[in-house]
C-alpha cells in the first residue's frame, strides 16, 4: 500500500482547506464536488495564453527556479524546492532509498523528466546517473561499472538495453528495480522483467501538474492518487463528472499555494476505482487520449459537441460519432442511447450540432462501450 493512514473523509476535508485557500471567497465550496462549478482549463487554452502573454500566460507562479519547453510549445515551470513535482513519492512507494544507484534515461533537455525524476531521487537520497536516453551501448557499459540498481525511464526502453547486454556479454544483474512513466507498460513486459529478477512499477504524471498517481512496490491493481492533487474523471470536452468505473478525462487541480492548478485537463483518458473509506483514491493505468477532435469534409467533430447533444435532449442517454471511409467517401454515423426509436426525430439536433450530415441510429441503453469514446475515427490512411 501507498503510504497514506488517512481515511477519505480525512483527507477530503484537508484536500477541501487547501482548495478554498487557492480559490478563494469569491467561489464558495462546501464539499470537492463544488470544484464542478469552476470551468476547465485545457491545454489549447493554456497555448494561446501563453502566445498571448508569455511564457506563463494564465499561470504565474509565485516563485521560478527552472524554465522547461514541452512540444506545443508550452512553458512550464519549476518552483524552487527538493521535489517540486512530488515524484519522491513513487520511489520512496517502490522501496527506493539512500543505498539505491538511479540510472535516469529520462531526458534532460528541454522537456523537465529527466529533472523530475532526478529530484525524486534526492529526495530518497539516491545516487544518480544522469544518463539519458539513447546510447544503448554506453549505457551498459555504466551500469555494470557503477552496479546501477535502479532503472528509470521508459517502459520499453530498458528492455532495449537488457537485450543489447545479453547480446554483448554486459553483466546487468544489478538492476533490481524500474520506475517507469511516459508509455505503457504491457503485461508481458513487466513479466519479463519479473523473470529477470527486476521489480518494475509505474507512475503517472505530466510536466504541467506534475505526479497524478503511482503504483506501490506492492500493489499494482490501479494506481493511487496522490494526496497532494485532487483527481476528477470527467466525459470527454466538458466538466461533467462520471461515476466510478467509467472511463472518461483526467481533470487535475493541483493544491500547491505557491503554484496553484485548477481543472486542467492533462488530455488523458483514465478512470476511477472502486475504493473503501479507509484506502487511497486510485485510478486505473491511461486508457488513451481526451482530445478526440476529428476532421471530416473540412470541419472538426469534437468531443464536446457530442455531449452537447446529449444535454440538449432529455431522452438521449448517450452518444458516439463515427467517421469512417467506405473507398469513395467518408461517412459520419451518429449512434445514440435513446427510448425513443425513431432516429428522424433526431435529425435537426445532429445537423444543427455537427453543420454535418450524419446518418443516425437508435440503439438500446449499455449498446455504447462506457470507453470514454465519444468521436471515433474509423478511417484509415486517409489524410
Amino acid at each position: 500500500m501507498a503510504n497514506n493512514n488517512k481515511s477519505a473523509d480525512q483527507l477530503e476535508t484537508e484536500q477541501l482547506s487547501r482548495l478554498v485557500k487557492i480559490v478563494g471567497a469569491e467561489h464558495k465550496l462546501d464539499s470537492l464536488s463544488d470544484l464542478t462549478r469552476l470551468p476547465v482549463l485545457r491545454k489549447d487554452e493554456l497555448l494561446k495564453s501563453q502566445l498571448n502573454d508569455p511564457p506563463f500566460g494564465i499561470l504565474k507562479p509565485e516563485k521560478i527556479a527552472n524554465i522547461y519547453q514541452s512540444p506545443g510549445p508550452i512553458y512550464e515551470p519549476c518552483l524552487p524546492g527538493a521535489d517540486p513535482w512530488r515524484f519522491g513519492k513513487f520511489l520512496r512507494a517502490i522501496g527506493i532509498g539512500s543505498k539505491d544507484v538511479i540510472q535516469n534515461t529520462f531526458s534532460y533537455h528541454f522537456t523537465p523528466a529527466g529533472a523530475m525524476f532526478e529530484t525524486a531521487a534526492r529526495e530518497v537520497e539516491a545516487t544518480v546517473f544522469p544518463a539519458g536516453p539513447g546510447q544503448t551501448r554506453q549505457q551498459c557499459e555504466v551500469a555494470q561499472a557503477i552496479k546501477t540498481t535502479v532503472y528509470a525511464g521508459t517502459p520499453d526502453f530498458l528492455n532495449i538495453i537488457l537485450a543489447k547486454a545479453d547480446a554483448e556479454g554486459f553483466d546487468l544483474s544489478s538492476i533490481k528495480r524500474a520506475a517507469v512513466s511516459a508509455g505503457p507498460l504491457f503485461p508481458q513486459l513487466r513479466q519479463a522483467y519479473l523473470d529477470r529478477g527486476i521489480v518494475c512499477r509505474q507512475c503517472y504524471g505530466t510536466a504541467d501538474v506534475g505526479l497524478i498517481a503511482y503504483e506501490s512496490e506492492e500493489c499494482i491493481d490501479g494506481m493511487f492518487v496522490d494526496d497532494d492533487v485532487i483527481v476528477e474523471i470527467v466525459s470527454p470536452g466538458t466538466g461533467n463528472p462520471l461515476p466510478v468505473g467509467e472511463i472518461g478525462e483526467v481533470v487535475v487541480t493541483v493544491l500547491d499555494e505557491m503554484h496553484p492548478i485548477v481543472r486542467f485537463s492533462v488530455g488523458d483518458l483514465s478512470a476511477l476505482m472502486n475504493q473503501s473509506a479507509d484506502t487511497q483514491k486510485r485510478i486505473v493505468g491511461w486508457r488513451g487520449r481526451a482530445d478526440q477532435a476529428t476532421k471530416v469534409k473540412g470541419m472538426f467533430i469534437r468531443p464536446e459537441q457530442v455531449s452537447a447533444m446529449v444535454d440538449q435532449h432529455p431522452d438521449i442517454e448517450r452518444a458516439r460519432v463515427e467517421v469512417s471511409f467506405d473507398g469513395s467517401a467518408e461517412r459520419i454515423d451518429v449512434k445514440l442511447e435513446s427510448n425513443l426509436k425513431d432516429a428522424e426525430q433526431f435529425n435537426a439536433l445532429v445537423q444543427e450540432t455537427l453543420k454535418l450530415k450524419a446518418r443516425i441510429t437508435v440503439v438500446d441503453e449499455g449498446d455504447i462501450p462506457r470507453d470514454g469514446i465519444l468521436v471515433s475515427d474509423l478511417r484509415e490512411n486517409v489524410v
